[in-house]
């Protein structure tokens, strides 16, 4: 496959980015971006190169206070008569002196441009540029990194602009390097680069997605991260021939208790026997990335049938978070925070924003295991900018432009706010949610919603309408014959009844709010599309997948064809198409197949393979429409002489044959 490769050479000024690097790196960039093709970069560098002037540096005289004590310190530089006359007026900027002790003609220095390019700003500027345009690849066409020595200044920010990157251990990724930062700090804090940008910080940071333990791995890693995209931006994905059955039954099942996430998606060995239970998607096809950043999310590719697909899951099990001690601040220490499963926390909630940018960028179908009990809001995650990291989630999905699929796994639950973020209403386009019947969703869990709405005093009102013994107690109450004593008494006898039954009644009112929160009640609302199996949901949701991306390259097809059509629109003139059966004009005729049934995505999805070519005749014959609609409204809008003088340079382009053929049906319409 055609790519775009750039490296920096280590061997030339260290690698380090000077104009004519500048305009060398946004060229080929901008070459990536113009053809769609991907953007490979192995960054080894030291960043903007610096530089001083040595054509002055080696002539330039100094005015001391006192030459005879230069200690006492001197008032400027300056070039003498014979090294002014020799570098010309472009080497520095001068003023015209005469030191009226010596009668010394000095040009005293102002400010020096020097005569070579590259020497201090205008480096900057075109590390600029670089960012300007990395940030552009990013955005138009597949970007990613391979970092496989120092990566410094702006160097380190080519890395993340890029966004995806693999970094080989014992590189670094750093602003600015541990000697020149000890000479800020005044001691020797830090002893090496990779104390303030190696793999444990910039893998733990979610700078870098992979590492690589040398650079033969980081390729390695960086073809097989090729293989789920496709060719170009504007190009189909790269559908491989399925090699695990598509109608295999999901082996794996999740559980009520804490689980590794991976096993439902790629499968494992059971424990008990040594079986294997298969996983969601194809066997040996996921590929997990920033997996110690945020471990509470789980990102990655994979593959369903064959077709690539992001992945964002989310774990179930309590995990740890490690935060390093600095070495600067002499008293800090290393922390370690636990984070729950099934909750978002400000960096989870990053990190699936994120992977929902990069899948939208590499052209990637996205497949939402949502499993969140809702989002971490207390004071510090708060502080943390939980509510920042949220709304990323709800931007990233509403600018998605492939198909998305959120899937509420068994024993999985979605509520809350974490709900409201990957609501298919964020992009009706694109998104569909499903359910499994096993799985919950809600405003509030069940205790939660029981304390709001079936209280204490709810429950005993349970009570009295349902358990006869309490209701004949009650009854009893009501009489007006009884003396204190047995109001006493019997007052007495419900209160303990209602403590005995409490706890079983706020089982009931347990359930029935639960009840409430079932897969059933989701799809009688249309909030979901479906409710799944979760032993054939992999068979279900392959056909849909297929069903979706192929409407989705015949609609971008029909829109090159008529940009004006809307996407219910095709929808619609594809469903006739394929329902009707009819034939364009200049199309043979083919056997009639097994009828189409709308709703059924397999039925749909064989009828678009087989009749392909059927389907992009009548997109031929949209495109022919609407050239004639925009040739009718250029008539209406033109003056008569102007519309007599396009008519007939069309005319003459014509051939011969056309030419006699549009004749006789004008004369025939005049006629």
């Amino acid at each position: 496959r055609e790519l775009v490769l750039i490296a920096n050479d280590m061997t030339h000024l260290i690698g380090s980015f000077g104009v004519q690097e500048d305009y060398f790196f946004f060229k080929a960039s901008e070459y990536a971006r113009e053809r769609g093709l991907p953007r490979i970069y192995f960054s080894a560098n030291s960043g903007a190169r610096i530089g001083l002037a040595d054509e002055v540096k080696s002539a330039f005289k100094v005015a001391w206070v006192d030459a005879a004590v230069p200690e006492r310190g001197f008032e400027y530089l300056y070039l003498d008569e014979e090294t002014f006359a020799r570098l010309g007026p472009h080497a520095c900027s001068t003023t015209r002196e005469v030191d009226a002790a010596t009668g010394e003609v000095r040009h005293r220095i102002n400010y020096i441009v020097g005569l070579k390019d590259g020497l201090g700003v205008e480096n900057l500027r075109g590390s600029g540029m670089i960012a300007g345009a990395t940030s552009r690849a990013y955005d138009e066409t597949f970007t990613l990194t391979i970092v496989s020595c120092r990566s410094v200044g702006i160097g380190a920010y080519l890395v993340r602009l890029g966004q995806r990157s693999i970094q080989v251990e014992n590189s670094s990724i750093v602003l600015t390097g541990a000697g020149a930062l000890n000479k800020v700090l005044g001691r020797e804090v830090y002893s090496s680069n990779a104390q303030l940008g190696g793999v444990p910080i910039m893998y733990n940071n979610g700078v870098s997605h992979l590492t690589a333990a040398d650079d033969f791995a980081a390729i390695s890693a960086a073809l097989r991260w090729l293989s789920y995209v496709p060719m170009t931006a504007t190009s189909p994905l790269p559908i491989l021939a399925a090699v695990d059955p598509v109608d295999r039954p999901v082996g794996f099942k999740p559980t009520k208790e804490p689980y590794d996430v991976r096993w439902m998606l790629s499968g494992r060995h059971d424990p008990v026997d040594g079986v294997f239970k298969s996983g969601f998607f194809d066997h040996g096809s996921f590929t997990e990335t920033l997996i110690p950043w945020a471990p509470t999310a789980v990102v990655g590719r994979a593959r369903l049938g064959g077709i690539p697909v992001g992945v964002i899951a989310v774990e179930t099990r309590m995990r740890e978070v490690i935060v390093p001690a600095d070495p600067a601040n002499l008293n800090s220490e290393a922390q370690v925070k636990q984070q729950a499963g099934q909750v978002l926390y400000p960096d989870s909630a990053f990190k699936v924003a994120q992977g929902i940018a990069d899948f939208n960028r590499e052209g990637l179908p996205l497949i939402i295991f949502a499993n969140w009990r809702g989002f971490s809001g207390g004071q510090h995650d708060m502080y943390e900018e939980i509510l920042k990291y949220g709304a990323y989630i709800v931007d990233a999905l509403r600018l998605y432009r492939h198909p998305i699929f959120t899937y509420i796994p068994p024993h999985g639950e979605l509520r809350g706010g974490a709900w409201v973020v990957v609501d298919p209403t964020i992009n009706g386009d694109m998104m569909e949610m499903y359910a499994d019947e096993e799985s919950r969703g809600g405003v509030l869990e069940p205790s939660g919603t029981i304390s709001i709405k079936f209280r204490k005093k709810d429950i005993v009102k349970t009570i009295g309408r349902l358990d006869q013994q309490y209701g004949q107690l009650a009854q009893g109450l009501q009489s007006p014959n009884l003396t204190e004593e047995q109001k006493a008494e019997l007052q007495g006898k419900l209160a303990a009844r209602v403590k005995q039954l409490s706890n079983v009644y706020h089982q009931v009112a347990w359930e029935f709010a639960d009840l409430h929160d079932r897969p059933g009640r989701m799809h009688s609302k249309g909030t979901i599309r479906q409710v799944l199996r979760w032993e054939s949901a992999r068979r279900s949701m392959y056909w849909r997948l297929r069903v979706r991306v192929e409407f989705e390259q015949l609609y971008k097809r029909m829109l090159a064809a008529d940009a004006d059509i809307s996407r219910t629109h095709s929808l619609d003139l594809l469903r006739g198409w394929l329902e009707g059966g009819s034939h364009p004009p200049q199309a043979e005729a083919a056997a009639p197949g097994p009828a189409v049934v709308w709703e059924d995505d397999e039925s749909v999805a064989t009828a678009v393979a087989e009749r392909y070519e059927e389907l992009l005749a009548h997109i031929a014959l949209l495109g022919d429409a609407a050239h004639a609609r925009k040739l009718a409204a250029l008539g209406k809008e033109a003056a008569a002489s102007t519309v007599s003088s396009g008519i007939e340079q069309l005319f003459a382009g014509l051939a011969a044959g056309e030419q006699q053929a549009l004749l006789g049906k004008l004369q025939a319409r005049l006629a």
